[in-house]
């Protein structure tokens, strides 16, 4: 079993338990049968005291089915503690874990669907996306495991995640591309410039780089700043380049923002952000229904040309 205490704490876990309901056993005989005793003296004692006609002063004992509730609920304590874990580290006489549970319950999912899994799993991307009832499915799939970043709709959000539905893909949009990305994860090595450049050189290639989209001449003065620290990632023309995960500067979609203070930020402290590996959580069917559902609008577009 996962996460079980050390040797050192399960012992104190295993003595604190037993000696508590060997505490509760001896207490509830001693209550019960000290009651009882007291009760049969009483009997060659002078009458109880009586007031208002019928309240009596004595010690009779509890009714005794609460003693033997209480009684069945320490012996029902003891086999559960016997049979399933609870005392330290000891796994109980059946070995019964939470985690083999869940593995029982895959092994059952997997007789019953694996055979229409495979079916699904073979088809091709576009075939999966004609399907509505397979692209139901990829939703609930993202929804379950990429929602909490991308948002319900892979919209993106919070200037932190991506949006997902339009045609802009740092590592490409490629369906191999997004696919590696989901498996493997990715993460930005946008460094920072904050020990190369000057406050002037950052503000002078932060506004070209701002400017880009709406055309800039050749006598900009942060372009040649540009070209000898930026080019390199981001390609001299600054369309960026999908294997190195260096975005295009000169469109409309920023991650970040795209206004002037923004750039500089994102110049001076560089940008590290991180998609996790989803590899081992998702298996490969799953992998695959999510590449098609977020490449359907491609999908879209090419019948709506047709």
């Amino acid at each position: 079993m996962a996460n079980m205490p050390n040797d050192f704490w399960s012992g104190w876990i295993i003595t604190l338990t037993v000696t508590s309901l060997a505490a509760l056993t001896w207490l509830l005989f001693s209550i019960y049968w000290s009651a009882r005793t007291r009760a049969e003296e009483k009997k060659f004692e002078e009458a109880d005291p009586v007031w208002d006609e019928d309240m009596h002063e004595g010690h009779a004992a509890p009714p005794m089915w609460w003693f033997w509730f209480l009684f069945c609920i320490l012996v029902f304590t003891a086999g559960y503690l016997m049979l399933y874990p609870g005392l330290g580290s000891y796994k109980g006489a059946l070995e019964w874990t939470m985690s083999g549970r869940i593995d029982a319950a895959y092994e059952k999912f997997d007789e019953r669907f694996q055979e229409e899994r495979n079916r699904i799993a073979s088809l091709s991307i576009s075939e999966l996306q004609a399907d509505p009832e397979y692209m139901n499915a990829a939703h609930g799939v993202f929804k379950r495991n990429c929602a909490v970043c991308h948002g319900t709709e892979a919209q993106g959000q919070a200037s932190l995640f991506p949006n997902l539905m339009d045609d802009e893909w740092q590592w490409g949009g490629s369906t191999e591309a997004i696919e590696q990305t989901i498996r493997h994860g990715r993460t930005a090595q946008m460094m920072s410039w904050k020990g190369v450049l000057n406050g002037r050189s950052v503000d002078q290639v932060a506004r070209y780089v701002h400017s880009l989209n709406a055309g800039v001449d050749d006598s900009h003065p942060g372009k040649a700043i540009y070209g000898q620290y930026c080019a390199a990632c981001h390609g001299a023309d600054a369309g960026g380049n999908p294997l190195m995960g260096a975005p295009s500067l000169k469109d409309d979609v920023w991650l970040y923002g795209g206004d002037l203070n923004t750039i500089k930020t994102s110049i001076v402290l560089g940008r590290q952000g991180e998609m996790p590996a989803f590899e081992g959580r998702l298996d490969d069917l799953q992998i695959k229904l999510l590449v098609a559902w977020l490449t359907r609008s491609v999908m879209l577009e090419e019948v709506a040309a047709e």
